[in-house]
């Protein structure tokens, strides 16, 4: 049996230019592990009490140049009440479907401490939709952000 000997040059510069991608393929590693790692704070589980800063919070619908507001009000822990302010005659006459629908929305609101879940009729489905965008809203900027 013969044995060849087998000489392997390796040049410096060679080595040099792997260690340097090895350490660059390390970094972008580790950067995307942090930058894409979830939050603990980020979302927030369905058993936690959302907090509120007590007061009147509103949000503006504007329909043929009239506003109205949608306004909420939330005690510490709850949400009381959700109710459009003004509601003028010209406004309950041009958009019928307005106060019935708050009506309806607002007694499910309050029931459940949410806009989610909240079904309503098929008639007022587009009424339903932007009035419930408006009380979203106005919770978003009574909720206490940490």
């Amino acid at each position: 049996m013969s044995s060849k000997t087998k000489i392997v040059v390796l040049r410096m510069k060679e080595i040099i230019y792997t260690a340097i991608f090895v350490g660059l393929g390390i970094l972008l590693i580790t950067l995307f592990l942090v930058m894409f790692r979830p939050k603990k704070d980020a979302v927030p589980t369905s058993g936690d009490p959302v907090c509120y800063v007590p007061g009147v919070y509103s949000s503006v619908i504007t329909l043929n140049s009239q506003d109205i507001n949608v306004e909420v009000t939330v005690d510490s822990k709850k949400i009381t009440s959700v109710t459009l302010v003004p509601l003028s005659e010209a406004i309950t006459t041009m958009y019928p479907l307005m106060q019935p629908a708050m009506d309806n929305l607002s007694q499910q609101i309050v029931k459940n401490q949410s806009t989610k879940n909240v079904s309503y009729p098929t008639e007022s489905r587009y009424t339903s939709g932007v009035l419930l965008k408006a009380v979203d809203q106005a919770i978003t900027k009574a909720q206490i952000t940490e």
